[in-house]
């Protein structure tokens, strides 16, 4: 098993492990096995030596919390002397002059960019694919490893990188992580600034890891709140339980279900009351959401030459101009209440993170709009709601799909403030949780996956 981005930063400090032997494993890694897994648009090969050497002669090299370690930067952020490619041959390619918040606080914390992960045009699907490449699942490449922030959390379930970058407008943080099998945080509202509020408010940045604790490692250096890393029990909680799809109650797989009852179980075993409680999901929420679904990645390709977009895309921006004037607060606020009072009697609400099984790896790019959005509005259905609502809401992996071969995963939601909270239950449920199948091994050595 690859080392953990906390065992690389404390290993780094201590001057046991040096960073640029460190970033040249992560790729060898990206090398061997990235032709398989589709996670990266660009691997900075020479750019990544460059850091890791200027990390290694740090004279703070002893107190960086992510001191060495190999992160992969999603596609949408600005990293000096690196476009923002956003999954698409339709935009600029100039240059970032200089590092966006998000490469700042990383840099700043001792983090080595080793590459930009693969995206959907916009970010607009939860799958990742482009011409150049598909982003799979490593687990099991036959399906796809989601999206919008896909390669991202192909590059972390492949061992490629220990942690990785994601933004999250509807689930495309936690969406991935499900499907891929590893941790994925959509932190609340405002918890990581930013200039604009992506998506009218949808989208945030993340992290993606393979452990709780990692995750909160990344999240502490993003918000720049370093006690979140301090991944105490959260003492007895009353967790709600819901298996109802919002909005269309539409049947659920079975096997997601079950992995709902079983959380249950462990979370009863560890002391917290738990029972049956479903939110009030309004109609007028899912109006909300849809409009901004539309009208978001409308307003991002305004600097983007449409005539160049794919088809789907160029029909998505052409309905989102049409909704963009009817994006209001309304919906929010409504959705807001209800939220607040569901939260006013629970603490932490459980569902599954998928509505529907994951979805196969393709060249979803060459297909139409309704081909990719009737599936996409479907497998977002638990996920999407707390974008609108601004709450923090985790994935992780708790029980495994044997048909599949592929894991399955909850979501964890709690009110405003509560990402340690989240953390701090995804670390205690961690321990009890198997999701990797008996040969799980032999099959990443058949796919010609590098030992990790």
């Amino acid at each position: 098993m690859a080392q953990t981005a906390v065992e690389i930063a404390r290993g780094v400090r201590d001057g046991e492990l040096d960073p640029v032997q460190v970033t040249e494993e992560a790729l060898a890694r990206i090398a061997a096995a990235d032709g398989i897994v589709g996670a990266f648009r660009r691997v900075r090969a020479e750019e990544a030596r460059a850091e890791a050497a200027e990390v290694a002669a740090r004279p703070d090299l002893g107190s960086l919390p992510l001191a060495g370690v190999p992160v992969a930067v999603k596609d949408v952020t600005e990293v000096a002397g690196e476009y923002a490619g956003w999954g698409s041959a339709a935009g600029p390619r100039t240059p970032a002059p200089s590092d966006g918040l998000i490469a700042t606080r990383l840099r700043a914390a001792g983090a080595v960019i080793v590459g930009l992960t693969r995206v959907p045009e916009l970010c607009t699907f939860p799958t990742s694919d482009d011409p150049d490449g598909v982003a799979r699942n490593p687990r099991e490449p036959s399906y796809t490893a989601g999206g919008s922030s896909g390669g991202s959390a192909a590059a972390v379930a492949a061992g490629l990188v220990p942690i990785a970058h994601g933004t999250d407008g509807l689930g495309s943080i936690r969406l991935p992580a499900a499907m891929c099998g590893i941790v994925g945080l959509k932190p609340g509202r405002d918890v990581i600034p930013e200039a604009s509020q992506g998506w009218f408010g949808l989208s945030v940045h993340g992290p993606l890891a393979t452990t709780a604790a990692d995750a909160a490692l990344l999240l502490s250096v993003l918000a720049d709140r370093p006690e979140w890393t301090d991944l105490a029990p959260p003492g007895p909680q009353r967790i709600a339980v819901s298996t109802q799809v919002p909005f269309t109650h539409a049947p659920l797989p079975r096997p997601l279900r079950a992995a709902v009852d079983q959380t249950a179980g462990l979370l009863r075993g560890l002391g917290h009351s738990v029972a049956p409680a479903t939110p009030a999901y309004p109609l007028r929420a899912l109006s909300g959401l849809i409009t901004r679904w539309f009208a978001g990645p409308a307003e991002t390709a305004a600097a983007f030459d449409e005539t160049r977009l794919q088809r789907r895309t160029r029909t998505h921006v052409r309905v989102g101009k049409l909704t963009k004037p009817l994006v209001n607060d309304r919906a929010r606020l409504e959705w807001e209440a209800v939220a607040e009072q569901f939260f006013a009697a629970h603490d932490v609400l459980v569902t599954p993170t998928l509505a529907t099984f994951p979805l196969k790896a393709r060249r979803w790019h060459r297909l139409s709009w309704p081909v990719n959005a009737i599936p996409s509005m479907r497998v977002a259905a638990f996920t999407s709601p707390w974008n609108l609502a601004g709450y923090p809401a985790l994935s992780i992996p708790v029980s495994h799909d044997p048909a599949r071969d592929l894991a399955t995963c909850v979501q964890l939601v709690t009110r405003p403030g509560g990402e340690p909270l989240l953390l701090g239950l995804a670390a205690e449920l961690e321990p009890l949780v198997s999701v990797r199948s008996a040969n799980e091994g032999h099959r990443r050595q058949e796919l010609g996956f590098p030992a990790v």
